[in-house]
Order: structure tokens, then C-alpha cells, then sequence
């Protein structure tokens, strides 16, 4: 479905809900018998449902949608994102061979699937050719479906660092090459800056211990993006490396798969947030759908324990972690989608359903400085929601069961009307 074929938001008076999202975590709501009035993009009234009623009959016409006693949240923000995943192997050499017009036709149904799964916002964490910046645009202005994109641009990596063989990185040497690399993205419209401190588990002549950066070099990076008011994440596997960084002002670990108690604490200290992305370590379903080979699979899946173990100490530290998939949010993943999917391993390995909730709407929004206008369901936000028939605080597993997503003002899934998340 186009963007044209959807109708232009009205105001709507949603009914016959319960409203909860990551306030939770500070003594706000549920709320039962709720009701949220969306005006325009934005949500104008959210709370007891014969308060929102009489303030949106004051304010003129409406239509009512009955949301036959679901969980109203937030959608999800998915904080580690890539449209244009090219992995080693058949289905990655695929996406690697796509013209500039295949990659952008590739990534806006990406988009469109992203958001109609209920997740309403992601960060993309290195993208080929700049495309996203065009999808992000497309979609602002109304020709492409999809989520609120936050985007690093390309990832800077040294010369033969981490993901270099792609039209998604940029490769820089030495502190002047790495502060170039950092106004280069911010030139291009970059939110925040993403770099490659270690090797990982795609590079076939590396090992996820494996320095790519000194710290000079990381300096650069960190104190360039600072600079221009950007955050910096990094892919980084190691304890070493990732304390330099954190010293340094790092704001974000993507993977952290080798974390130590010291440096979690560290991390939890200086405010520096995980994206842990445990999926990446126990997909081997995945890995074979995309015909990923051998060796990259034996580097992931024999890192999941690790991985396990990294994550538990930096719950233990008070460390804040973030929801990212790396694997495409939409992706269909034992059961349900790649998001939700992350969130239910987030939450079974130890912070449980309402702060995987915070995990996966507030806590990244916060993170990305946009909370004045994303995050929760509260008067002045946009209207960017998702419905499901479960609980969400009594189960993640619940957003398995999403069924209706709004996304600023406008409804673009309603399974009553037919539409799926396919």
C-alpha cells in the first residue's frame, strides 16, 4: 500500500484500552479504561477514558476506534538497525550486486515491514551509499512507509577494519583521517557517529578481540562528534578496548561481548549505554537462510555464552541496555519478529518484562534526545503507538501479539482491515 492510499489523520478518540509504557519503572500507571485522543500527528489527550472523552467532544468532531480491550504502548525503537545488511554469503552477495535504484527499493520495503511489525523509530547503525538519508526523506515526506529513522550514515573502520569490504563503512587512518571521517557523515545529515573499534564476528580476517583503533584514534572520533553535538557508538567486542573507549567519552557498546565486571562498572559510571544485540550470537536459523559459511557461524555461536555472561554483568553493574536486533528488525525469527524477539532474550536473561518495555520504547528515545516528542503515550507526543491483546508487563512475549500500529496520527496496520506485518 502507498503512502498516497492512506487517508490524511483526523482527530480519533482511541477506546477500550490500557495504556502503559516505560514510565512504569517510576510509579506511572497502567492505566485501565483509558482512552488516547489523537490530534493530528500528535497525541492531544491520554488517560482515564471519560476525562479524554469529554476534552475531545469539547474540541469538535471525531471518530471513536474500539481497541477491543488492547495494551496501548509506544512502538518500539530498535537501536541497532541496518536496512541494507549485506552478511558473508549468498543472500549478502545478493544485496551487494543490487544498482543504486535495487538497494533503494530494497531498503524502503525494509522500512515498510519494519514499521508495520511495531516498530515505529530505529537507529541505523551503518547503511551503503548513503541511502537512508533518501529513505528518510522519502518517508518525512510521505512517498515511502516506514519508521522514524536516527542514522549514523556509513561506519568510520580503519583500512581493512571491520565491515570495510562495503559501501556502508568508510575507511580512515590516523586522528586527522578519523575527524574528517566524523564531519563527513555529519555533512551528510548523520545523527550520531558509529565506529569500529574491534573486529567481530563478520570479518573473516579478524577475531572479535582483534584492536582496530588506538586510542588516539578513538579520541578523534569521540571529541570530533562531541563537537558537532553527535553521540558516538561503537561495535566493540573486547574489555580492553571497550574501557579506553568509555574513558574517552564513549556513549554506547554495540555487542559488548566481552565485558568484564570492572569495565561494566565503569560503563554503568560514566553513563555509557549497551546495545547488546544477543541474537547475533544464537541465530543459526538465520545464519543458514542466508547461507552465511561455516566459519562466521562457529565465530558467532560459539561466542553466545560469552555473550551471555558480558550481558549479565552489566545488568549486575546497573549498566542501561537498549534494545537492537542487528538482524533486520522485521525479520521472522522463531515465532515473531527480530525486535521482539531481541526484547524476550533481553528480558528472560534478567530485567524482565517492564524494563525490557523501557528497554525497547523509553530508554532509546532517551538516548537519542528525542524524548520531548517520543517515548510514551502522554499529551504533546507523536501519535506513534502499538496495540496487542497481552499484557506487556506481565509478558514480553506479549508484543508477539501486536496487531495495530499507528504511526503519527495515521493508522497504517489494522488486522480487522486485513492488513499484516508480511
Amino acid at each position: 500500500m502507498s503512502a498516497a492510499e492512506h487517508p490524511e489523520p483526523v482527530d480519533t478518540v482511541l477506546t477500550n484500552c490500557t495504556i502503559v509504557d516505560g514510565r512504569v519503572l517510576d510509579g506511572v500507571g497502567p492505566v485501565p479504561d483509558a482512552a488516547v485522543w489523537v490530534r493530528d500527528e500528535r497525541i492531544a489527550a491520554a488517560g482515564p477514558r471519560t476525562q479524554v472523552l469529554a476534552a475531545a467532544r469539547a474540541g469538535g468532531d471525531f471518530t471513536e476506534l474500539d481497541l477491543a480491550g488492547g495494551y496501548v504502548t509506544p512502538g518500539l525503537a530498535n537501536m541497532h538497525t541496518h536496512l541494507s545488511l549485506s552478511l558473508p554469503g549468498a543472500g549478502g552477495d545478493g544485496v551487494k550486486q543490487m544498482t543504486a535504484h535495487e538497494l533503494a527499493l530494497y531498503m524502503a520495503d525494509g522500512a515498510r515491514r519494519t514499521l508495520l511489525c511495531g516498530v515505529t523509530t530505529v537507529r541505523c547503525v551503518a547503511e551503503k551509499d548513503h541511502a537512508d538519508f533518501a529513505l528518510r526523506r522519502a518517508i518525512t515526506a510521505g512517498r515511502a512507509i516506514g519508521p522514524r529513522i536516527f542514522t549514523a550514515g556509513r561506519a568510520l573502520v580503519c583500512t581493512g577494519g571491520h565491515g570495510h569490504e562495503g559501501s556502508d563503512t568508510e575507511e580512515c587512518d590516523g586522528v586527522d583521517g578519523f575527524r574528517r571521517g566524523v564531519r563527513r557523515q555529519v555533512r551528510a545529515g548523520a545523527d550520531l557517529i558509529k565506529v569500529m573499534i574491534s573486529g567481530g564476528i563478520a570479518g573473516e580476517h579478524e577475531s572479535i578481540h582483534t584492536r582496530q583503533l588506538f586510542a588516539d584514534e578513538m579520541a578523534a572520533v569521540i571529541e570530533t562528534a562531541h563537537a558537532w553535538g553527535r553521540k558516538v557508538t561503537a561495535h566493540a567486542g573486547p574489555a580492553p578496548v571497550i574501557a579506553e573507549a568509555v574513558e574517552l567519552g564513549l556513549d554506547c557498546v554495540e555487542h559488548g561481548y566481552q565485558l568484564t565486571p570492572a569495565v561494566a562498572s565503569r560503563m554503568a559510571e560514566r553513563g555509557t549505554a549497551l546495545v547488546p544485540t544477543l541474537l547475533v550470537t544464537r541465530c543459526k536459523e538465520f545464519f543458514d537462510e542466508l547461507g552465511v559459511p561455516d566459519w562466521m557461524q562457529q565465530r558467532s555461536l560459539g561466542a553466545g555464552p560469552r555473550h551471555l555472561d558480558s550481558y549479565a554483568m552489566a545488568l549486575q553493574a546497573g549498566v542501561e541496555v537498549l534494545l537492537g536486533s542487528d538482524m533486520p528488525p522485521f525479520w521472522h525469527f522463531e515465532g515473531t519478529n527480530a525486535s521482539v524477539r531481541e526484547l524476550e532474550y533481553m528480558s528472560d536473561g534478567g530485567i524482565g518484562p517492564a524494563r525490557a518495555l523501557y528497554a525497547g520504547t523509553l530508554g532509546p528515545v532517551r538516548w537519542l534526545g528525542a524524548e520531548a516528542d517520543l517515548g510514551t503515550v502522554e499529551p504533546g507526543k507523536y501519535a506513534d503507538l502499538i496495540a496487542m491483546d497481552g499484557d506487556p508487563l506481565t509478558g514480553t512475549s506479549a508484543l508477539r501479539g501486536v496487531r495495530w500500529v499507528m504511526a503519527g496520527g495515521r493508522v497504517v496496520r489494522d488486522d480487522r482491515a486485513g492488513w499484516s506485518a508480511r
